[in-house]
C-alpha cells in the first residue's frame, strides 16, 4: 500500500477523495506520456511517483475555468 494514502492529510489537502484521485489520474497519464517526474523513482510505479509528488506539494489540481467543460443548455431547448 501507498504510505502517504494511510493519513488522510492529502485527502484533505487536496480537498477530497475524488479531487485527488483526478490528480493521481491526470499526473500518471503525464508520466506515460513521459513527462518526467519530480521525486525520484527509487523503483516506485507511476502511480507511487505521482502520490508522493502530491504529499510534498510539488503539484496541485488546476481548478481554473479554462479545464472545466461548460455545462450550456442544448439548442432549441
Amino acid at each position: 500500500m501507498i504510505e502517504a494514502l494511510k493519513d488522510d492529510k492529502i485527502v484533505r489537502d487536496c480537498g477530497g477523495r475524488f479531487r485527488l484521485t483526478s490528480l493521481v489520474q491526470a499526473r500518471v497519464r503525464e508520466l506515460l506520456d513521459g513527462a518526467r517526474p519530480l521525486v525520484e523513482r527509487r523503483g516506485r510505479s507511476d502511480i507511487e511517483v505521482a502520490v508522493q509528488e502530491i504529499a510534498e506539494g510539488k503539484i496541485e489540481l488546476d481548478l481554473s475555468s479554462d479545464n472545466v467543460d461548460s455545462q450550456e443548455e442544448p439548442a432549441g431547448v
